[in-house]
């Protein structure tokens, strides 16, 4: 009979319908799984279960493939139960409401709301306008930072070799929550009010009603009644009244009198924070964002000295600093800075923290955040609030928070299963990188390394000692036909480095190395070998060979573009590369890292659909003619600059959390051999972030080659992520090759989405010839000036 039953239990498994595709992919990632785990637990193809997850065309499992599938969903299921719908309040203006009575009157808690961070319904809500005006500009500044200290690093690209240091680690202290939670889906985009084009600036009106919070921390919605008010606040002292305006144009009234209360009323009463990303994962901390005028209210200076700012933190005698700790409350070893953690241990599941942001600090870098710092309390809200929606609550610097986002797609431990005893451990999450950090191999080790204190003084590692992957700085002179062209039309890919990360496969524990192993594409490490023998000037493009001009392209081998001499240390993208051009490749040795996955996925997918959403928001959407992007992306930033503010953050989280993994050293008492900070983390991956460039730099140079053999040109500058070509018209579309409408297969084609390219600027040949000729440089690398054509003495050191 029991083989009957389970017949009968395999037929209804046969025809019962599965979840969506979006709905499988969520499942897998909120568990942590790879596509290879779950290709080899069902013993399918890994492009079969690609396939099932497809949000274009998904294909359905067939036979026993498809009971065993279901199962697995299942389970995952009841893990990770589905989180309600993810729609967002439409930002707008404060909405202020009378002020309800306070935790000691015994008021019951007001209805939670349908999704995080939108408002619950109160019935009928007055039209919201702007708050304020804005206090300064607005726009994406392209001036300098200033740097604060720990804490708050100033990284806007991947840090190089020739560059200093990036920042200090996050260092959280505190314990996770015990309640679980879904893992969230990626945000829609949030329809957004255009500002007056006329004035540039909102009307200047006050909202009239405002409400104070419910007390305790209410949950009769679940888990989104704990953030019903969003991720953060900012709060700022109107007429001797401390308000939190929140996201979603909520303002709620602060009744806290000290630094101290302040951070238990955000704790008790705001309902602030956001949900975990995965279900293994943390819940945000409510972030809060102190105006000069609440700084003052606070006690607390509204800049820091000279000597607070380098130190990155106020003193440990400061009167604030003693308030809190005589509260009970502490701090971590980021001390009280720019962005401040304050915290209690961890009492049971309870988990008690409060981030502080302060932008008169510097906290919000200006090269990463533009004018945010000197917008008024209800737009500053609205910028970090899209910001905290569609990529995370803002944990530090830019390049912090690229980091942490990481950790909080990939946390290190998950629970496992119940043992006899009916107890969970803590146990490892498949595809994190753990808890414990590794050691990097001896060629993937920056300069001043403890694995490297035996090497002589002052000895200067070549590239057969040392992995350099780094991006392309590479220019030529202009040939004689170049020359009777008009125009230098620089063109510019969309977040590369994001694109370089996705699909990905990086290594995930620590290195082995191998003398004369068998060169293996799928398998991520460090390679010694000779590519000195490879001739751009014939290559396999696609499946023939093509003849082309070597002498104008740049080698792909190198980040100036020269031709390699000898044996040198490459990514494993690199050496993939050159089997892919037609020649043979031999490694002296590797470093390999066998535990390996496609860490990245998670965070490319998040970091791609927020600058997709946002710039959606802007008119420039991904569907787009060619022609109709260009018109488009002409002063996109002017319709809306406090979103351009948030496109320009979400590039900086890419580069700066990229850059994190291989934070350098800071600080005056730092030697050459002692270890530093970051190396303590198992985020400080070098051959993740070296991985992460040579592929974006061999992106770059197959685009290059193809556009080559088609059309036959060829560049005469490449810096980073921006190629300049000299051509009659001023427009990308006078050299880029399209036939009906489609570009040329593997070349460049203009759009938004990440991968693909968009006009950096142009200038006329004449300037670019002057230019060189004005400094004597005839091989000045034009792709640094071609957006604006400015190009001062500062730059050459004159």
């Amino acid at each position: 009979m029991s083989e009957l039953f389970d017949a009968v239990d395999a037929l209804v498994a046969s025809r019962s319908p599965l979840p969506s595709a979006q709905e499988r992919r969520r499942l897998r990632t909120a568990h942590g799984l790879t596509l290879d785990e779950v290709a080899g637990a069902l013993r399918v193809r890994r492009a079969t279960v690609s396939g099932w997850e497809s949000t274009k065309k998904p294909t359905e499992p067939r036979g026993p493939e498809r009971e065993a599938y279901a199962r697995l969903l299942r389970q995952l299921a009841e893990l990770y139960p589905a989180p309600a719908s993810p729609d967002l309040p439409e930002p707008g203006p404060p909405e202020r409401r009378p002020a309800a009575p306070g935790p000691s009157s015994g008021s019951a808690p007001e209805a939670a709301p349908s999704s995080p961070g939108s408002a619950p319904d109160r019935g009928p809500v007055p039209s919201r306008v702007p708050a304020r005006s804005t206090g300064g500009a607005s726009g994406v500044a392209a001036g300098t930072g200033t740097g604060t200290g720990t804490g708050t690093e100033t990284e806007t690209e991947i840090e190089t070799e020739a560059g200093t240091g990036t920042g200090a680690g996050t260092g959280t202290a505190t314990a996770n929550t015990g309640s679980p939670a879904p893992a969230s889906p990626v945000t829609a985009p949030v329809t957004v009010p255009r500002r007056s084009m006329a004035s540039g600036s909102p009307t200047a009106r006050r909202p009239d009603r405002m409400r104070t919070p419910a007390p305790g921390g209410a949950s009769a919605g679940g888990i989104e009644a704990r953030f019903e008010n969003g991720p953060l606040a900012v709060v700022d002292v109107e007429d001797g009244k401390v308000l939190a305006y929140c996201t979603g144009g909520l303002v709620l009234d602060v009744p806290a009198k000290s630094l101290p209360a302040l951070v238990d009323w955000t704790l008790r009463e705001a309902r602030l924070g956001q949900p975990r990303l995965s279900g293994a994962g943390k819940d945000a901390d409510p972030l809060l964002v102190l105006t000069e005028a609440a700084l003052e209210r606070y006690g607390l200076p509204t800049s820091l000295t000279d000597g607070e700012r380098l130190a990155g933190r106020l003193p440990q005698d400061h009167k604030a600093v003693r308030q809190l700790a005589r509260a009970q409350w502490k701090l971590t070893k980021r001390g009280f800075g720019p962005w401040a953690r304050i915290y209690r241990p961890a009492t049971g599941s309870v988990r008690a923290c409060v981030q502080l942001c302060i932008p008169s600090w510097h906290a919000l870098d200006s090269r990463h955040w533009g004018g945010a710092m000197r917008l008024p309390p209800a737009e500053l809200a609205r910028v970090l609030g899209v910001y905290a929606s569609r990529v995370t609550t803002p944990r530090g610097s830019t390049a912090v928070t690229g980091l942490e986002l990481m950790t909080a797609l990939h946390p290190p431990t998950r629970a496992s299963e119940p043992d006899a005893d009916g107890k969970r451990h803590s146990v490892r999450n498949p595809g994190s990188l753990g808890q414990d950090p590794v050691d990097c191999a001896p060629c993937e080790a920056p300069d001043g390394h403890p694995l490297l204190t035996g090497l002589p003084r002052f000895h200067v590692r070549g590239p057969d000692e040392k992995l350099f992957e780094e991006a392309y700085d590479w220019a030529r002179p202009m040939t004689d036909e170049e020359c009777t062209l008009r125009y230098l039309v620089g063109i510019d890919v969309n977040m590369a480095f994001a694109a370089g990360a996705n699909g990905l496969n990086v290594g995930l524990g620590a290195p082995a190395h191998v003398r004369s192993p068998a060169f293996d594409p799928k398998l991520p490490g460090s390679w010694l070998v000779d590519l000195s023998h490879v001739d751009l000037s014939k290559v396999k493009v696609g499946k023939e060979w093509a003849a082309l001009d070597g002498s104008l392209l740049p080698s792909p081998f190198t980040p100036k573009g020269e031709r390699p001499e000898g044996p040198a240390w490459y990514a494993t993208p690199t050496v993939a590369y050159a089997v892919e051009l037609g020649y043979e490749v031999r490694p002296l040795e590797a470093w390999v890292r066998p535990e390996n996955g496609r860490y990245l996925d998670g965070w490319y997918q998040r970091l791609r659909d927020a600058y997709l959403a946002t710039m959606a928001d802007l008119g420039v959407t991904a569907d787009l003619e060619p022609a109709d992007f260009l018109a488009a992306m002409d002063g996109h930033r002017d319709r809306d600059p406090d979103l351009a503010i948030v496109v320009s953050a979400i590039k900086a989280t890419v580069k700066g959390g990229l850059g994190k993994l291989r934070e350098r050293p800071r600080g005056e008492g730092w030697r050459p051999g002692e270890p530093w900070r970051a190396l303590s983390r198992p985020t400080w991956r070098p051959d993740i972030r070296a991985a992460v460039i040579s592929r974006t730099r061999i992106n770059l140079h197959r685009k290059i080659v193809k556009h080559a053999a088609y059309t036959g040109r060829y560049p005469v500058a490449v810096l980073s992520d921006c190629v300049v070509y000299a051509a009659d018209g001023p427009s990308p579309l006078d050299f880029l090759p399209y036939r009906d409408g489609k570009p040329l297969p593997g070349g460049f084609k203009l759009g938004v989405n990440p991968g693909l390219v968009k006009h950096e600027g142009t200038q006329s040949v004449l300037w670019g010839e002057e230019v060189r000729e004005r400094f004597d440089a005839p091989e000045l690398n034009l792709a640094r000036y071609v957006k604006d054509g400015t190009v001062t003495d500062e730059d050459h050191g004159e």
